[in-house]
């Protein structure tokens, strides 16, 4: 299927609302982080070019070969534990734990170490996991309305009413009457706003041991406990069994430990923003996976679970049925020594089977 065929305006919408909450949701804790180092305002900017590179390239490579959408994100958490635990440190020792980070990263992944681990965490666990994640995200709406109670509560019952008339535009309506009532209330202040292109720094990584003991290490096992574990639940949870989990993590790590240098602190499997747009059942056109990747592009199809179950337990019913119903026949006819194939024909028209 050609791409010019497989593209759709809900798959435009749904990369908007991914790359929309996966940038605003945190990148004011990523500033932080920068800020923390000591870095200067080019390379804050340095931070975000490298992260948005590494995010899209993972997302279009890694949605192409394996023919399913995969979102990437950078760790959140990680910006976070950056800001309380790497006060003091130069910006060169980051780097050079950015990097250790990253290597770690994809030694995890590429090695199946991370993999078999995810195999032995039940299935309940890991949903719980993703569960918590989402809940905070969902429950901060309210929060939202003991400061601006008129916003985000029009907001909130705009997404409500779309989410039941036209799920796949849910977010995007909700964010143009956000936008509008802001505007109406003198809220937004774009006077400062100026669009200029970001220019790479690179940082000569420096190595050293506190650094990859106090930076290096809680940031690898933050990523992976608190973003990929839930990434790979999103995965699961959305109908995508057969992808390879290890050289999803691999690669993510292998981006990181290359853009360290320029900023890039960690990437992962998405979580919050692969769950607001990677659902429905798969599919197998390559710009689908693209846009369920960096367009997020995936067909609003709720019911994806159960027409995969009713598609196989029917069929396998039948089947038994049929085998039943064959013995039951041959039991009867054995003492006439006869035998009539067409009687079950309707049957296995019916069910859809074969004798």
């Amino acid at each position: 299927m050609s791409l010019r065929q497989d593209f759709s305006v809900s798959a435009l919408i749904a990369g908007f609302v991914t790359v929309l909450v996966g940038f605003t949701s945190s990148a004011v804790i990523v500033f932080q982080a920068a800020n923390t180092l000591g870095a200067s305002r080019a390379e804050i900017a340095s931070w975000m070019w490298a992260l948005g590179l590494g995010m899209g390239l993972t997302c279009i490579v890694l949605s192409l070969r394996y023919k399913v959408p995969v979102v990437t994100a950078w760790s959140t958490p990680g910006a976070a534990m950056l800001i309380t635990s790497a006060s003091g440190v130069a910006m060169p020792d980051a780097i050079g734990a950015f990097l250790l980070c990253g290597v770690l990263i994809a030694v995890a992944g590429f090695s199946g170490w991370f993999e078999r681990a995810m195999s032995r965490i039940p299935v309940s666990l890991a949903s719980a996991m993703l569960a918590g994640v989402l809940l905070r995200f969902g429950l901060d709406v309210f929060v939202a309305m003991k400061t601006q109670f008129g916003l985000a509560f029009a907001m909130f019952i705009a997404y409500l009413l779309a989410r039941r008339w036209q799920p796949r535009y849910a977010v995007i309506l909700a964010l143009a009457l956000g936008i509008l009532i802001a505007a109406f209330q003198g809220l937004l202040h774009l006077g400062e706003v100026r669009l200029e292109l970001a220019t790479p720094v690179f940082i000569t990584p420096h190595w050293s041991t506190p650094a990859m003991i106090g930076v290096a290490l809680p940031l690898f096992i933050v990523t992976m406990a608190s973003q990929n574990v839930p990434g790979v639940a999103v995965i699961r949870a959305s109908g995508y069994h057969h992808v390879p989990i290890s050289p999803l993590i691999g690669w993510t790590g292998a981006a990181t430990a290359v853009l360290a240098p320029f900023g890039a602190y960690a990437l992962n499997l998405a979580a919050i923003t692969a769950a607001t747009g990677v659902r429905g059942q798969p599919v197998a056109d390559r710009l689908g996976q693209v846009a369920g990747s960096v367009l997020t592009h995936v067909r609003d199809s709720r019911y994806g679970r159960i027409t995969r179950a009713t598609r196989h337990t029917p069929a396998a019913w039948c089947r038994s049925s049929i085998v039943a119903r064959r013995r039951r026949q041959v039991s009867r006819r054995a003492s006439r020594a006869t035998s009539s194939p067409t009687s079950s024909a309707p049957f296995r028209t019916r069910c859809g089977g074969r004798s």
